[in-house]
């Protein structure tokens, strides 16, 4: 991965970064020492932009070869390698003039126009990320991005260092309002669950009418924060997870697991939960 530096003389050249300080190229990227959870980044939030004065010109030139940036990003899909940089680069400026941040959901790209925001899906797993492409490369052949390192962790390639990915454009346009991108998970050997359908689970028919039992996670008012657990929960192979909807009573989304069979159940799974790092989920009784 290359950051480039624009600078305009009596005509725009394009330079690599490297070439400011020695030994930049000798140096090994790397992953950020200890543990890094993903979980607490959001995805981008596409927003209307205009294009960077840096970054952008007709044509630049990197490792001897020419590139050429595209005028529009509108409606730009490729499918093809990602890999994603990290330590070496952190803190640098990128080729739109802002500094990388590994722990941001950024992207590099050879050709569109800075900034871009992309939907990158993942297609060994079908995860989903939603990145702000502000940065040029890769240039290694038969590469198509670039992704920020808690990007690669999100999308679950960053221990492989590859993956196969779909690379889809948003464009904003100018007063749209911004959405959030409520990114879907894939289960393991299953069809990508849809947030939609997981909405329309309720507790299994009970025809006695008895108390039902569940385990709640949490209680969340902003739907990307419950999303995220939600996340987390099926990364970890939870099933019967129930999300309920805000309503008068109660203004939050409630991520709740159940109906359980019994409070000793309930009691059992919420040392589990505790153990994998999931807080203090507590017995709500229906």
């Amino acid at each position: 991965m290359l950051i480039l530096r624009f600078i305009t003389l009596s005509t725009l050249l394009v330079l690599l970064s490297g070439c400011v300080g020695p030994g930049l190229f000798e140096e090994q990227d790397s992953a950020p020492q200890g543990p890094v959870d993903a979980s607490k980044t959001p995805d981008a939030i596409p927003k209307y932009e205009p294009y960077s004065k840096y970054g952008n010109p007709a044509s630049y030139e990197a490792l001897g070869k020419t590139y050429y940036v595209q005028k529009s990003a509108e409606n730009h899909v490729e499918r093809g390698i990602a890999s994603w940089y990290g330590t070496k680069f952190h803190g640098r400026r990128t080729s739109s003039g802002e500094p990388y941040d590994m722990y941001k959901m950024t992207a590099a790209h050879k050709s569109l126009p800075l900034p871009t925001y992309a939907e990158v899906t993942n297609l060994e797993n079908g995860r989903k990320i939603v990145v702000k492409i502000n940065d040029r490369g890769p240039f290694k052949e038969g590469r198509v991005i670039d992704l920020s390192y808690v990007a690669a962790i999100k999308l679950g390639i960053h221990i492989k260092g590859t993956g196969q990915v779909e690379v889809r454009t948003i464009t904003p346009k100018p007063n749209q309002k911004k959405q959030e991108k409520i990114a879907t998970k894939a289960i393991p050997l299953a069809a990508p669950i849809k947030v939609s359908n997981i909405e329309r689970l309720e507790p299994k028919q009970n025809p006695l009418n008895t108390p039902k039992i569940f385990l709640q996670v949490g209680s969340y008012g902003e739907r990307g924060n419950m999303q995220r657990m939600l996340n987390r929960l099926l990364d970890a192979a939870i099933n019967d997870v129930v999300i309920h909807q805000p309503d008068s009573k109660n203004p939050h989304y409630r991520l709740r697991i159940g109906p359980l069979a019994d409070r000793s159940s309930a009691d059992h799974l919420a040392m589990q939960l505790q153990q994998k790092g999931f807080g203090q989920p507590y017995v709500v009784v229906d």
